[in-house]
């Protein structure tokens, strides 16, 4: 197959080719499109040997176009006001307060503060369109650097130089029993009766049950495979509803068990000496090309961190 030497032409080449015809000269041309004249003679010598046609008659009157030189302007023209087309186009998206946000999310933002705020910012901007899918923190923060998700929010601290990472909302870490359980009249326990008593935990992997492990490491002499673990579970909920069962007792986010402890149905003990207390953290990529909608999502998000408070 020969050559085809037509894609060689550039746009600086058409370019040079409307500002010619418009400004009648080459230097009147090279000026307004801030070259020198050589320069633009350049492009326009190499538009017509990718052409392998003359597309400009060199006249000491001034210039004018051969008839190949007739046919390139056209399509010069229109590729310029495609171009241009796309621009404003480009320009209005940026500017649309519509649009579609993908959220990956950890189990307890997802679950228990995340609808609250959508809800809040649904009422403001109805055109923006969330789409959350809950995961543990880890999977979150894989969906987010391999472009799964554009928005991921986690219970730990990540550092990253390929992320934007900003506290957005505080929690505390409560133990929890069941109602009725034998501490019930007891104010205090201490943290090796807790590591004695039949204890949930969070599976793996989750943010929760990764700050309870560093802070026993780091505030006490138990570490969590010392407890007695009964049950290892995938999600807050499931911990939630084993401890109302009677299964055993857990520590879990105050987010978590806000409505089951205002019920009754279990109770919060104070565990001597003992106080974790935690962020849940926004994430996206350095790189991530915000929208008009996106921006608008995270100022709400940003703002709304008073309104849950531990």
């Amino acid at each position: 197959m020969p050559y085809d030497s037509f894609q060689n032409i550039t746009i600086q080449q058409m370019e040079s080719l409307i500002r010619l015809v418009e400004e009648r000269s080459f230097s009147r041309a090279a000026k307004k499109m801030y070259l020198t004249q050589p320069s633009l003679t350049k492009h326009i010598k190499n538009l017509e040997e990718s052409v392998n046609a003359m597309v400009v008659n060199r006249k000491n009157t001034g210039i004018s176009l051969t008839p190949e030189g007739k046919i390139l302007y056209g399509y010069a023209r229109r590729i310029f006001k495609l171009m241009d087309e796309a621009k404003e186009k480009i320009k209005r998206v940026r500017e649309d307060e519509s649009g579609s946000i993908f959220i990956s999310a950890s189990t307890i933002p997802s679950t228990y503060i995340l609808p609250h705020v959508l809800n809040a910012f649904n009422k403001d901007y109805a055109d923006i369109h969330c789409y959350v899918q809950m995961n543990d923190s880890d999977a979150t923060l894989n969906m987010i650097l391999d472009n799964q998700a554009e928005i991921g929010f986690i219970g730990g601290h990540v550092s990253s130089n390929k992320l934007n990472v900003e506290p957005v909302w505080n929690d505390r870490l409560v133990m929890v029993v069941p109602k009725g359980h034998r501490w019930s009249n007891e104010v205090v326990v201490t943290i090796d009766q807790v590591s004695r008593e039949p204890f949930i935990v969070r599976e793996k992997g989750s943010a929760t049950r990764l700050i309870l492990e560093e802070y026993l490491r780091k505030n006490t002499d138990k570490i969590l495979s010392q407890f007695n673990v009964v049950c290892e579970l995938g999600s807050s909920e499931a911990v939630k509803e084993a401890v109302i069962a009677g299964l055993g007792i857990s520590i879990l986010s105050i987010h978590a068990v806000k409505r089951e402890l205002e019920n009754g149905l279990i109770c919060e003990k104070t565990v001597k000496d003992c106080t974790i207390e935690r962020n849940f953290y926004l994430i996206y990529k350095k790189r991530f090309n915000l929208m008009k909608h996106h921006k608008l999502f995270l100022d709400f998000v940003k703002k709304s961190e008073l309104d849950f408070p531990c």
